[in-house]
């Protein structure tokens, strides 16, 4: 067996990061009184966080890009056949249906984060796209904002069900990676599903440029974009 490095650091402080943002928005929104700007302020850093998950998804390093862990349906559809299998091989960076998981993840708390810029608290906060759209984007803002959440909810309770089943079931320990990088893999190749190689450094010169562009981009967004309210909206 040999240590090698799979999941850089830029990875990993997403995942955990994305995790206390997703439990930061339901506290100020469902268990907290007056948290609303709160809310408003967890949901930038958030799609802050989405931004930048998918430029490094492009420009990462081999098992954070995209273009790694996002199998076709053949690929999916043959890995399927053996998730109950409990000897089957393991793999490397995500599995061909973990990678889609990751995809159907991103794209629920990017639409909740868009949405979001839209809504209001019905009495002072106005989420700083709101001005911009007529009554009926607004409402389907709302519609998706609110269905985005309910879903992302049982898809992260799923996750973590997921996360139980390989550890315990396969014997796969998907978590402590998550946190050091690092995982055990045998020096025979074919004892891994896809290419066992690691991974040199977590190329953390290129995720600060792409942290900074990723903050420029939401800043744009939410202060440069949306108009100035006129005085009578401070009236109305």
């Amino acid at each position: 067996m040999k240590k090698k490095l799979i999941w850089d650091l830029p990875t990993r402080l997403f995942h955990w990061l994305l995790v206390a943002s997703i439990l930061g928005q339901y506290v100020t929104a469902e268990l907290l009184d007056d948290a609303v700007q709160w809310h408003f302020y967890i949901g930038y850093f958030t799609l802050g966080l989405i931004v930048f998950r998918v430029l490094w998804g492009i420009w990462g390093p081999k098992y954070a890009k995209f273009s790694g862990f996002v199998k076709g349906p053949v690929a999916v559809l043959e890995y399927a056949k053996s998730l109950f299998d409990r000897d089957s091989l393991p793999s490397v960076g995500h599995n061909p249906l973990g990678g889609w998981f990751v995809v159907i993840m991103i794209t629920l708390v990017l639409i909740q984060a868009i949405s979001g810029l839209f809504m209001t608290d019905d009495i002072f906060l106005d989420g700083p796209l709101r001005g911009m759209a007529d009554s009926d984007i607004l409402e389907i803002m709302s519609s998706l904002h609110h269905l985005a959440f309910d879903t992302l909810i049982y898809v992260v309770a799923l996750h973590i069900g997921a996360s139980v089943f390989y550890t315990v079931f396969k014997r796969q320990k998907l978590i402590p990676p998550m946190i050091n990088g690092n995982k055990m893999m045998p020096e025979d190749e074919e004892q891994y599903y896809g290419e066992p190689q690691g991974i040199e450094h977590s190329k953390l010169a290129r995720a600060i440029v792409i942290a900074i562009l990723s903050a420029a981009i939401v800043y744009v967004v939410v202060e440069v974009i949306p108009p100035e309210p006129s005085v009578g909206q401070y009236y109305y």
